[in-house]
């Protein structure tokens, strides 16, 4: 089974590093980042969340590790589709901006990763843009 990497498109934040870090560290937050009218059965706490996404599987996210400030580094919960790490990147512009982008990695089989890349994209571009406008 091949690795599958999805980037998002990177965006600016009208907000500072730290400012980004910790909001997006309270996975409560991250409801604000989801297509509301695509996902259902949204449970989070602090360090996890889980959402189903429409027509597909429920995806839960895991809070793994973190770089004070610079990366936010989560991974696949158990009831995941495949196993997965998903990385926030946070980096500091100066002017009390910052710059985000998420990278996926996952253990897509053939079948599954010609259905979910395209979706996965979308969600992930789709985060990157509400943390900019949730900050705006």
């Amino acid at each position: 089974m091949a690795k599958t990497i999805i980037d998002s498109n990177k965006v600016t934040v009208n907000a500072s590093q730290e400012e980004v870090f910790n909001y997006l560290c309270d996975f409560n937050n991250f409801k604000n980042l989801l297509p509301e009218d695509k996902i259902s059965d949204w449970k989070a706490s602090t360090d996890d969340c889980s959402f189903k996404i429409q027509n597909a599987a429920v995806i839960p996210l895991v809070k793994d590790s973190t770089e004070p400030n610079n990366r936010i580094n989560i991974k696949s919960g158990d009831k995941a589709p495949f196993p997965f790490t998903l990385v926030v990147n946070i980096k500091d512009l100066g002017n009390g901006n910052c710059e985000g982008d998420m990278h996926f990695e996952g253990d897509i089989n053939a079948f599954l990763k010609m259905m979910v890349v395209n979706p996965l994209t979308n969600l992930f571009n789709f985060m990157a843009k509400r943390l900019q406008e949730v900050h705006a």
